[in-house]
């Protein structure tokens, strides 16, 4: 499975315009996101986008499930709109609201890699509400995943 963005390749620094507005050339829009080469018994997919850097202690910035086996994308600014798939469910990031919380890394703190995971799942959906965590999520996944795919942004200010 291989996951992608028409914004950035893996490895390279994400655009300013998908960090938060509390960043210089921030507008919290969310990351394009497009996949290929799912496991045909794929259901559904899940999503996660998490800092990995040492600070971030694992910072969710976004959390998606339910989406529909025939997606292959999430379009630029797709969260908590109208552009998610139908039946996707936005969980809270780990600041807490619902959807995309983009990177805000703390100054001098260096560069951050912000990983995108996709999960293709073997189930139509995993039957969480938009309050379940990354843990909760981890847990309905287990023994449903087909295949992953990951994608690095890397971002730093």
């Amino acid at each position: 499975m291989e996951l992608s963005s028409p914004a950035y390749r893996d490895g390279e620094t994400m655009p300013a315009r998908f960090a938060t507005v509390n960043v210089t050339g921030g507008t919290g829009v969310s990351i394009p996101l497009s996949w290929s080469d799912a496991p045909p018994d794929t259901r559904s997919f899940a999503l996660a986008l998490i800092d990995i850097h040492p600070v971030a202690h694992g910072w969710v910035h976004w959390l998606v499930t339910d989406v529909p086996a025939d997606a292959h994308a999430l379009g630029e600014g797709a969260s908590r709109t109208g552009g998610m798939p139908p039946g996707a469910v936005e969980h809270a990031n780990t600041g807490g609201p619902r959807g995309y919380g983009g990177p805000q890394p703390p100054v001098g703190s260096g560069v951050h890699d912000y990983v995108a995971h996709l999960y293709a799942l073997d189930v139509p959906g995993l039957a969480l509400g938009p309050e379940a965590s990354w843990e909760a999520v981890r847990a309905a996944m287990s023994g449903h995943l087909l295949a992953t795919a990951t994608l690095v942004g890397r971002f730093g200010r």
